[in-house]
C-alpha cells in the first residue's frame, strides 16, 4: 500500500530578507524556521534548510535500506551511525549528497560491508529520487 507524507511550509516577505516555516504535517513532529540565509551562511542559525532536511531523508532512508539488505545477507547490524552532507551553491542548486556509514556487524568482512552498503546508496527510495552525485564512505567501526 503508498503512502504519502506532507510538509507545508508558510512563507512571507521576498527571498533574501523573508522567512518562514516548514511544518512537518504528517507525524505532527514540529515546525521550524526557514530562510535563505540559513542555506547561505555557517550552519549555527538555529534554522533550517531544504537541504538539511534532504540530508535527513537521504540518512534515515540509506540506514533503513542497508539494515535490510545486511538482514537479507544474514549479517543483522547491532549498529550503522550514517550521514549524508548535501551541498548547495547559489545559482547551481544542490551539488550532491555525501554519505559516511560506520556499522557493528558481527560475522562480517569489511569487503562485503563496503559492497553491500554501495547496493544501498544505489537502491535506496531517496537516492533513487535524486539526480545528483551520491557519494559514500563506507567502513566496519
Amino acid at each position: 500500500m503508498a503512502t504519502t507524507r506532507t510538509a507545508r511550509t508558510h512563507w512571507e516577505g521576498s527571498l533574501l530578507k523573508g522567512g518562514g516555516s516548514v511544518e512537518l504535517a504528517s507525524s505532527g513532529l514540529g515546525t521550524f524556521d526557514v530562510t535563505w540565509a540559513a542555506r547561505t551562511e555557517p550552519p549555527s542559525s538555529g534554522r533550517t534548510s531544504p537541504e538539511e532536511l534532504l540530508a535527513a531523508a537521504h540518512s534515515s532512508c540509506f540506514s533503513m535500506a542497508f539494515s535490510n539488505i545486511l538482514d537479507k545477507a544474514g549479517h543483522a547490524p547491532d549498529s550503522l551511525e550514517v550521514s549524508a552532507e548535501v551541498g548547495f551553491q547559489p545559482g547551481v542548486g544542490v551539488t550532491g549528497s555525501a554519505i559516511r556509514v560506520r556499522g557493528v556487524v558481527p560475522g562480517m568482512s569489511e569487503d562485503e560491508f563496503v559492497a553491500l552498503a554501495h547496493d544501498a546508496k544505489e537502491n535506496c527510495p531517496v537516492s533513487k529520487a535524486l539526480s545528483i552525485e551520491i557519494t559514500l564512505d563506507a567502513a566496519l567501526a
